[in-house]
Order: C-alpha cells, then sequence, then structure tokens
C-alpha cells in the first residue's frame, strides 16, 4: 500500500494507483485526517504533502501578523506525518514542501526540484526532505515561468498551487517503484 498523506488532488500518488498499486490517500478532503490516523500494517510507501500555507516563503509578509495557532496546527500536521511514517516503517518514504520556514521545524532538505527539472514548463522550487531514490531528472524551458505566483484570488488558488506535478510524480514513481 502507498500512504499519500495531505494528498488532497493524489496527484503525487496516481502513477502508483495507475500502475495498480492499492493507494490511500489521507486528508482532509475525503474525511481522514493525519492526526490520529493509525497506519496499515502493510506499507510499502508513504508520500506526504503537508499543507504550505503557514511555511511557505511566497507568504512571509503575513506571517506576523497572523495567529499563531495556525503556525502551530500546520507544524502539528507535519509532525503527524512524521510519526505515520516512522510507525509504518515503509520501503520509502518522502516529503514535499516548498521553500519556506518548514526547515526551522524538521531540518535541511535532501534536494530541490523546479516543476521544469521534471518536464512541466515551469518554475515552483519545491524542498523534498526523504529516505527514497532521488528520481532523474529531464529538464525542460520554464517557458510558463513562475506561473504559480501569477495566480490570482480565488477558492481554488490553494488548491492549485498544491498540485504536484505530473512529471515529478512520475518521475518519482519510477525511481521508487
Amino acid at each position: 500500500m502507498i500512504l499519500d498523506l495531505c494528498g488532497g488532488s493524489g496527484a503525487w500518488s496516481k502513477p502508483y494507483s495507475n500502475a495498480g498499486y492499492e493507494v490511500l490517500v489521507v486528508d482532509t478532503l475525503n474525511g481522514l485526517d493525519v492526526r490520529g490516523f493509525v497506519p496499515p500494517s502493510e506499507v510499502h510507501g508513504v508520500l506526504a504533502s503537508p499543507p504550505c500555507t503557514e511555511f511557505a516563503a511566497s507568504g512571509a509578509a503575513w506571517w506576523r501578523n497572523k495567529p499563531t495557532h495556525l503556525l502551530e496546527d500546520a507544524v502539528e500536521v507535519v509532525f503527524e506525518c512524521l510519526r505515520i511514517i516512522t510507525e509504518s516503517n515503509p520501503v520509502w518514504w518522502a516529503l514535499e514542501n516548498p521553500v519556506g520556514r518548514l526547515i526551522r521545524f524538521i531540518g535541511p532538505w535532501d534536494y530541490t526540484f523546479n516543476p521544469c527539472d521534471y518536464g512541466d514548463p515551469y518554475t515552483k522550487r519545491t524542498l523534498i526532505w526523504g529516505d527514497h531514490i532521488k528520481p532523474i531528472k529531464t529538464p525542460v524551458p520554464p517557458t510558463e515561468g513562475s506561473k504559480m505566483l501569477r495566480l490570482g484570488p480565488s477558492k481554488d488558488r490553494v488548491a492549485l498551487r498544491s498540485v504536484t506535478p505530473s512529471g515529478f510524480a512520475q518521475a518519482f514513481f519510477e525511481a521508487n517503484p
């Protein structure tokens, strides 16, 4: 089984489900919460994408004025993801988040990528922590630039910005079957 923690759209785990793996997306959007979640006994891999709103550097201008409980809640979700990873003892695991202040809480990342490193023609620097094989890069020019920064205000903005790029998801799957 593959656990997709805080997976929202399921984009990162999609190559696994397409290949026939049993995938469980643990996300409040589908009624499951990592807080208190008990992992099944047989877990092959864990993908974790904790919400980045309180961590992403793109929102740094608002950090000072936000209620502290928002950051505390976000840190709790990250540590719950790490608890599930520890309890699952998977063959491999990965946790992603954009550049920002998550490193203050879990330390330095293992590597970083932009979607254009894996075939999606835009930039959005993302940090990866974990124990897995690093996917092989297949870079393309970032002809769409930083398109995520240009998304206007909308009710879907957070969800759109958080979708794992399909090229990275596929490359990760190929490196970590």
